[in-house]
C-alpha cells in the first residue's frame, strides 16, 4: 500500500455553482464521500473520522453543501433538501473521476440531516459500494413533535413567525432571517432538544473552526416535519450501516431502526449515548466499526490495492 498523501482542496460543479471539498488521496481504490448535518461545514463534520478512514487506505472527499462554508451559492445558510441531495450526486460523479478512486468503490457517510439525504441518494444510485448513516434524520413526521416538545410555547411562536417571514422575504429577494442551528430550551433556534448543544464540544472541541457559521435560515422549521427520507430505505441495494445512539433525543432511535429493518442489506450498530456520542464517548467503538465495514465492502476494489 502506498503512503497516505496530504489532503488537497478541490471544487466540483453542482447546479449553477461549485462545492468546495477536501480530497484525501487514497491507496486502495475505495472512496468515502462525507458531509455534515444542518449547517455543519466540512471540517467540523468530517475531520475526526476522515483522517482515520484515510489512514486505513481509503480516499476521502469531504464537501460543503452549496450556500454553506466555502461552497458557492446564494442566499447563504439556506437549507434546500433537493439541492443538498443534488450536491451528493455531484460529489459521487466527481469522486468517480478521481485518479485514485475505483468508480465501483464509492461509499457515502454522514450524520443527522445529511444521513437522511444519503438514504434517498443511495436508493437512487445502484452502483454505490456502501452507506454509513450516523444518528440519521429518517422521519420528520416523527421528529417534529419531539422537537416542539423541547421548546417553550413562546419560542415555538417566535420561530414559526420568523420562518414564515423568512419564506415571504425570500420570495421578494430579501436576505434570509437566520437563527442559531442549536440552542437550549427557551431559545429561538432550529433545534433545542436536550442534546442539541452537545454539537460544539463534539464537532469543534478545540474551537479551531472559527469560520464555521452555526446559523441556518429560519424557513427550515417549516420543512423538517415533511421530510421523510427513510421511506426510501427499502430501495437501497448497497450495504447500509445504521449507527443508532440509544439515548438520542434529537433524531430518536425508533425511526432509524425501522428504516434499517426496511433496507434489504442493513446492519445496525447500537451506541450508548446521545445524538453526538459517535464524536464523543463512543468514538473509538464507532470509528473502528465503520473502518471494518468499509474494509468489508470496499477493500480489494481499487486499482492500486
Amino acid at each position: 500500500m502506498s503512503p497516505v498523501l496530504p489532503r488537497e482542496k478541490v471544487r466540483f460543479t453542482s447546479g449553477d455553482t461549485t462545492c468546495a471539498a477536501w480530497h484525501y488521496p487514497g491507496a486502495n481504490g475505495g472512496c468515502v464521500i462525507m458531509a455534515g448535518g444542518t449547517a455543519v461545514t466540512k471540517e467540523p463534520a468530517s475531520d475526526l473520522f476522515a483522517r482515520r478512514f484515510n489512514d486505513a487506505g481509503f480516499a476521502v472527499l469531504a464537501f460543503d453543501y452549496r450556500r454553506f462554508g466555502e461552497s458557492g451559492g446564494s442566499p447563504r445558510q439556506v437549507v434546500r433538501f433537493t439541492e443538498q441531495r443534488a450536491d451528493w450526486q455531484a460529489a459521487i460523479d466527481f469522486a468517480r473521476e478521481l485518479p485514485d478512486v475505483d468508480p465501483a468503490g464509492v461509499s457515502l457517510w454522514s450524520f443527522s440531516l445529511g444521513s437522511g439525504h444519503i438514504l434517498q441518494v443511495a436508493a437512487e444510485n445502484a452502483g454505490l459500494a456502501s452507506v454509513i448513516a450516523q444518528s440519521p434524520v429518517v422521519d420528520g413526521r416523527a421528529l417534529a413533535p419531539n422537537a416542539l416538545r423541547a421548546m417553550t410555547p413562546l419560542a415555538v411562536l417566535r420561530l414559526m413567525g420568523l420562518a414564515v417571514a423568512d419564506v415571504l422575504g425570500g420570495l421578494v429577494g430579501r436576505r434570509p432571517l437566520l437563527v442559531p442551528a442549536a440552542g437550549v430550551r427557551g431559545d429561538v433556534a432550529a433545534l433545542t432538544t436536550p442534546d442539541a448543544m452537545d454539537g460544539g464540544r463534539a464537532l469543534d472541541p478545540g474551537q479551531r473552526h472559527s469560520g464555521w457559521e452555526q446559523t441556518v435560515a429560519a424557513r427550515i422549521a417549516l420543512h423538517m416535519g415533511r421530510y421523510r427520507p427513510g421511506l426510501h430505505a427499502s430501495r437501497i441495494r448497497c450495504p447500509l450501516l445504521m449507527v443508532v445512539c440509544d439515548q438520542d433525543r434529537s433524531t430518536l432511535p425508533g425511526p432509524a431502526l425501522r428504516a434499517a429493518a426496511a433496507a434489504p442489506d442493513a446492519e445496525v450498530l447500537h451506541v450508548e449515548g446521545r445524538h453526538y456520542a459517535p464524536f464523543l464517548t463512543a468514538h473509538e467503538k464507532v470509528v473502528e466499526a465503520e473502518i471494518a465495514f468499509l474494509r468489508k465492502h470496499l477493500d480489494g476494489r481499487g486499482r492500486s490495492a
